[in-house]
């Protein structure tokens, strides 16, 4: 929400995390897709000074919620619930996000790459990032490719 026109330099846009400002400052340079140029053009307005359009992380949460359930996303997933620390079931549509959507990025990047410090310097993670870590899934069909290489 923050990025302005300021932040795209040669095709990619340049920020320093706020979570490594105070300790170590790293720049993070993520390469745009041809879809997100198309997207920041279709809402280029020279009286902002961002690049899309401001709306509240609230609302911006509320209508991914809302994509997710028209597009009939419903599959149950299993979440604790904030105030019993029980688990419960839910439909996807009700916990969708924008950092599910990040997590989701990030592991299918890393599905096709499996390098983990190709994909870390994308998403901004420090080599040997904790959290990182828990962004990737090592699910069963990277193991059965693995395996397969042996054949």
């Amino acid at each position: 929400m923050k990025f302005t026109w300021k932040n795209v330099i040669n095709g990619a846009i340049e920020y320093i995390p706020k979570k490594t400002k105070e300790d170590r400052v790293q720049t993070v340079r993520v390469p745009l897709s041809e879809t997100a140029k198309e997207i920041m053009e279709r809402y280029r307005d020279p009286e902002r000074e961002s690049l899309l359009p401001f709306i509240s992380s609230q609302k911006y949460n509320d209508n991914i919620k809302e994509a997710f359930e028209r597009a009939g996303l419903d599959r149950m997933v299993t979440v604790i619930d904030q105030r019993t620390r029980q688990e419960v079931q839910k439909p996807i549509y009700e916990v969708a996000s924008s950092h599910m959507a990040r997590r989701s990025f990030i592991g299918n990047i890393y599905k096709q790459v499996k390098d983990p410090n190709l994909v870390g310097a994308l998403s901004g993670h420090k080599e040997g990032s904790k959290a990182f870590a828990r962004y990737r899934d090592i699910d069963e069909e990277m193991k059965k490719e693995l395996i397969s290489f042996l054949d």
